[in-house]
């Protein structure tokens, strides 16, 4: 709740008796709020949302949208709150009502797309400034220009070629010594700043923020991740963070900046501040512009939002996901980070095909995207549980001694020792234009070029595992292509040998007699595609990246056959299907759930809801429940809402037994609320009946009524703060389906009646169905964690006892 919210609410003396008729208008909204680490109930949401429309429209034509009443109740609005204003008009009445309406709707439609066009031209200047200060800093680390400090290696030497010696670029020293310390001075200390700055100042602004903002879009409530100072610390440590050399990638969270964006823009207007829906879809558009920055790709970063982001995706969604990124891929381009014209480093273009005897080795590289991606993913979660649970408490030690050891191992590798974009803009590259004299085209270093990239790819995967999900912003897109471009290197260095040596044989015969047969480059890209696939689990987004980064429509089929395969694979192999992202999710507990159609491999698919559903859950009756019983029903439970159920007179005598609130827990209160003829109404948040209670201390005995249809001056009538219009399925409802409806509609609850008799027999929330499905796997296979966990403790004590040596030697 907004500051301005509270001083609403207080206004009102705290015993002072309120009922329907005494509640401000304003207050009915405000006191719906919700809380840090809940879900959004977008069910509610889009009723609020509609209620407004309809009675805006009600004010200036005199009647509703509907030609009659819509049915069951419509929640009242406020008249003087802000989101009476919530979509940039006013209540109308009198004169003019019509045109006045008319007006205000086109300036409520133009300031969608004037938020998207702001939301994305802000996302592509700060991309373009985090690319040319990451590249600065990671120049900074073997040399600087001496016609300016601030230029990196590319900018002071643009006017030479990259076979010439650029005279204006100076090497810290002339002993290779010397630079080596440097080079691991510079890593360290980049990576302890980041770590200090997001550890003191925006803990949320570490990792890659993919899984955190898919499970936002759905609905989970996470204060503080995607405020301005998140977006301040993000937007500053990422260029040290990737500058330092740490296996991670910028294009991760990419995505998490992008999306700080559009919630600090888009929060300045009413509209989006005050309904969920509406900035749902900006916080969408927003992810698919980050996408777009990050690898040039305005469809690709759709894709991804509609196949990675989010669950519910409308054809007005695309439509405006795609112009937020195109304003945010345009602007980048004006900013030009690279001066050449390249959106991303790794952009490339080929001028030869493919030939068909090279799908052999396509279907080498997707079954290599599909092992490795799960590898990666089994071993991440690995060391991510063992970090959260030994290393919580050194975020900083562990982030800078990564770098350090990364710095060490990687300087003496070429692949390794530059920024991963740049190597992969080596690894893409064809032979010609002037590239032959480089390493990965010379035929007489095709050995020491093999030994090389598997060294790297051996290297950068196990750095990978242990650098992502340290506590700086780190994304795992980039390292997923490098590490597949490499690999796909080494396989066209093998092909390209295979060729030369054996270049009369049957299997190349479709080959060209006087043009290149094989491309090398070609095999890199396909190979990051592959591993990228593995390893985030998408699929048509890969394709579609691969075809904006390369401009290469010959490309598409073997970028298919690969990514299919990979696919495949992980889908077969991996453990409950799902990139890292949704494994991430489930490792850390979040409450989300995603329909994914495959109930014939879900072993609990079919299982009715009863056996996942909260049983006889505390009840309200509709009608003889007193103040001093509501305050006895919060002090005794925690939770969020409360069924309110209509109940005969017979069960109503059953209200005099709930103790009082000196004796009350939550076993008697589910005891004596447990009615026999419960029909259920409605539903009323803790937050209400918490309003309730605050503002009728004064008369804790008298009745409180939530039927809007009983009228009486012995009780106090609040049905205006009950939803009317639960979400109710029956008891024998197959799983399947409720999981479908969690992840389509979006209720916060859904209510459980018996089949037969129409009562109300218990509840499910997101958090219900995760528990029976995680009880559910754990009996189908119990997990043996009992060897991991004895790995995982004698690493820490020899992690402990290096430590412990290396503090001796330093006091010595």
């Amino acid at each position: 709740m907004s500051s301005d919210s509270r001083v609403h609410l207080e206004s009102l003396p705290s015993g002072t008796s309120v009922a329907n008729d005494s509640i401000p208008d304003s207050l009915v909204t405000e006191i719906r709020r919700y809380e840090d680490f809940s879900t959004i109930d977008w069910v509610e949401a889009a009723s609020r949302e509609n209620t407004l429309r309809i009675r805006t429209y009600k004010n200036a034509y005199g009647k509703s949208i509907n030609s009659r009443r819509p049915s069951g109740p419509i929640d009242p609005v406020s008249e003087n709150a802000e989101d009476s204003n919530a979509f940039g008009f006013d209540v109308l009445k009198g004169t003019g009502a019509r045109y006045g309406l008319l007006v205000r709707q086109m300036y409520s439609a133009a300031q969608s797309w004037l938020v998207l066009a702001l939301v994305g031209a802000c996302i592509g200047l700060i991309a373009g400034f985090l690319s040319i200060v990451t590249e600065l800093l990671s120049d900074f680390k073997t040399g600087y220009c001496t016609a300016g400090l601030y230029l990196n290696e590319n900018f002071c030497c643009s006017g030479y070629d990259e076979s010439d010696i650029c005279p204006e670029w100076h090497r810290w020293s002339s002993f290779s010594g010397i630079n080596y310390v440097i080079y691991i001075v510079f890593s360290t200390f980049f990576a302890f700043l980041a770590a200090f700055f997001v550890y003191s100042f925006a803990p949320y602004a570490a990792g890659s923020g993919i899984s955190e903002i898919k499970c936002i879009i759905a609905g989970f409530i996470m204060n503080g991740f995607l405020d301005a100072k998140t977006l301040f610390i993000k937007s500053v440590t990422l260029p040290l963070t990737i500058a330092s050399g740490l296996s991670v990638g910028k294009e991760g969270p990419s995505v998490h900046y992008a999306v700080c964006v559009g919630n600090t823009v888009a929060g300045l207007f009413p509209k989006y501040r005050v309904y969920k829906t509406k900035m749902r879809e900006v916080l969408s558009s927003c992810a698919a512009a980050g996408v777009a920055v990050a690898f040039g790709s305005p469809m690709g970063g759709v894709l991804f939002s509609l196949e990675e982001m989010t669950s519910s995706f409308q054809l007005k969604s695309m439509w405006r996901s795609y112009f937020c990124a195109l304003v945010a891929t345009a602007t980048l381009a004006s900013v030009n980070p690279f001066r050449t014209g390249q959106l991303v480093l790794f952009s490339v273009k080929y001028d030869h095909d493919w030939h068909f005897f090279e799908i052999i080795f396509f279907i080498l590289i997707g079954l290599f995207g599909g092992f490795g991606g799960l590898f990666i993913i089994k071993w991440n979660l690995r060391v991510q549980a063992f970090r959260k649970k030994y290393l919580g408490n050194y975020a900083i030690q562990e982030a800078t001694l990564l770098a350090f050891i990364t710095a060490v191992i990687c300087y003496f590798n070429e692949f390794l020792r530059i920024d991963m974009t740049e190597s992969m803009q080596i690894l893409f590259h064809e032979c010609d234009h002037g590239f032959e004299d480089n390493v990965t085209c010379q035929p007489s270093h095709r050995m020491y070029l093999a030994t090389t990239l598997i060294f790297g790819m051996v290297i950068r995967t196990i750095l990978t595992i242990i650098s992502y999900g340290s506590k700086v912003p780190a994304g795992i897109f980039v390292p997923s292509l490098a590490i597949g471009a490499l690999f796909g290197r080494f396989v066209g260095t093998v092909v390209w040998w295979l060729h030369d040596t054996f270049p009369d044989a049957t299997f190349f015969s479709s080959c060209p007699p006087d043009a290149p047969c094989i491309t090398p480059g070609t095999y890199a890209l396909l190979g990051s595609a592959a591993l990228l696939s593995g390893v985030m689990n998408i699929t048509v987004t890969v394709v579609v990246i691969i075809f904006e980064v390369t401009g290469a429509l010959r490309y598409i089929l073997p970028t298919m056959i690969v990514v299919g395969v990979t696919k495949a694979v992980g889908d077969y192999f991996g453990p409950g299907g799902g990139g890292i992202a949704d494994r991430t999710i489930v490792a850390n507990g979040y409450p989300f759930l995603e329909d994914d159609g495959d109930d014939e491999h879900n072993h609990y698919a079919n299982d009715p809801i009863e056996l996942a559903m909260t049983k006889d859950p505390i009840q309200i009756p509709s009608k003889k429940f007193t103040i001093s019983h509501i305050q006895s029903l919060l002090d005794g439970s925690s939770h969020q809402s409360y069924p309110v159920v209509d109940i005969d007179d017979e069960d109503a005598s059953i209200t005099s037994s709930i103790p009082t609130k000196s004796s009350t827990t939550a076993t008697t209160i589910n005891q004596t609320t447990n009615y026999t003829n419960n029909y259920l109404i409605g539903y009323i948040w803790r937050s209400e009946l918490e309003y309730i209670v605050a503002h009728n201390r004064d008369t804790p005995d008298r009745y409180v009524s939530f039927d809007s249809l009983e009228s009486s001056e012995d009780s106090l009538n609040f049905s205006r703060l009950v939803n009317f219009s639960p979400v109710v399925v029956q008891n024998n409802t197959p799983l399947s389906k409720v999981i479908a409806l969690f992840s389509k509609v979006g209720p916060r609850i859904v209510y459980v009646e018996r089949n037969k008799s129409g009562t109300l027999c218990g509840l499910l929330t997101r958090k219900d169905i995760l528990k029976y499905q995680h009880k559910s796997d754990y009996a189908m296979a119990p997990p043996d964690r009992s060897a991991a966990e004895e790995m995982d403790r004698k690493i820490w004590e020899l992690l402990s006892q290096a430590i412990s040596k290396v503090q001796e030697l330093v006091r010595r």
